[in-house]
C-alpha cells in the first residue's frame, strides 16, 4: 500500500508532559503530519490496543494512517499498519497476516540490503538515526546524511533522528522521501506548529529536487 510519509509522527508517552496523546497527534494533523506509529516500548498489549483506538478515533477522515510498533497482534486486531525493527516480527510474515491494504515498514542499519522477499513485503524503509538523538536509547551513533544514499532505495526511505526543519530538508535533498519525528513534535509547546514547519521544510525541498 503506498502511503504519504513525507512528515511520520512517532509517539513517545514521556514527551508532551500533561498533554494527552490524542491532543498532541490531532494538532499535528493539522499542522501537517501525514502518518502516524504509535510507539509505546514496555506495554502490554491491551493497553496498546486501547491507545490505538483512541488514536483511531482522532484520524478518523483524515486519510492519515495509524501503524504500530513491533505488535502483529494488534496490527491485526485492528487493521492498522506495522513497523518493525531488528528484533520485531518478520515483514514477510507481517504482510501474509495483514495483507495488501495496509502499511508496512522496517528499519534498516548498517547499509543492510533487502532480500527480495523483504522488499516485495515492505511499502518503505527507516534509516537512521541520521543525526544523534537521545530519544531512542538503543539507536546508536548518528549515521549522516551519506546513509540515505546507501540505503537500498528500491522502497521509499525515510530518515529518522535528530530532525528538524533544517534537517529535513538536507535529509530529502539526500534522497528520502520523508522524515520521521518523535521529540520534534512530541515534545513541542506547539505541535500543530512544530508539524507544520516540518511540513514546510520537507514540501520545499522535494520541489527543489524535482
Amino acid at each position: 500500500m503506498t502511503a504519504d510519509l513525507r512528515v511520520y509522527l512517532v509517539t513517545d508517552p514521556a514527551l508532551g508532559g500533561e498533554r494527552p496523546l490524542e491532543a498532541t497527534v490531532e494538532a499535528a494533523v493539522v499542522g501537517g503530519v501525514t502518518a502516524v506509529q504509535l510507539r509505546h516500548k514496555g506495554a502490554s498489549p491491551s493497553e496498546l490496543f486501547v491507545e490505538a483506538r483512541r488514536l483511531l478515533q482522532v484520524l478518523d477522515g483524515t486519510g492519515v494512517p495509524l501503524l504500530v510498533n513491533d505488535s502483529l497482534p494488534v496490527a491485526t486486531e485492528l487493521g492498522l499498519g506495522l513497523h518493525v525493527g531488528r528484533a520485531d516480527p518478520d515483514p514477510v510474515l507481517a504482510r501474509q497476516v495483514l495483507g495488501r491494504d495496509v502499511v508496512i515498514g522496517m528499519s534498516l542499519y548498517g547499509g543492510r540490503r533487502l532480500a527480495d522477499d523483504e522488499r516485495s513485503a515492505l511499502d518503505y524503509t527507516a534509516v537512521g538515526p541520521v543525526w544523534a538523538t537521545s530519544t531512542k536509547s538503543d539507536a546508536g551513533g548518528a549515521v549522516g546524511t551519506g546513509a540515505i544514499g546507501a540505503t537500498d532505495r528500491s522502497r521509499p526511505v525515510v530518515a529518522i533522528g535528530g530532525i528538524d526543519p533544517d534537517r529535513a530538508r538536507q535529509a530529502v535533498a539526500a534522497g528520502a522521501s520523508g522524515v520521521a519525528v518523535v521529540s520534534a513534535v512530541m515534545a513541542a509547546a506547539d505541535p500543530r506548529a512544530a508539524a507544520a514547519a516540518l511540513r514546510a521544510a520537507v514540501d520545499e525541498a522535494l520541489a527543489a529536487r524535482s
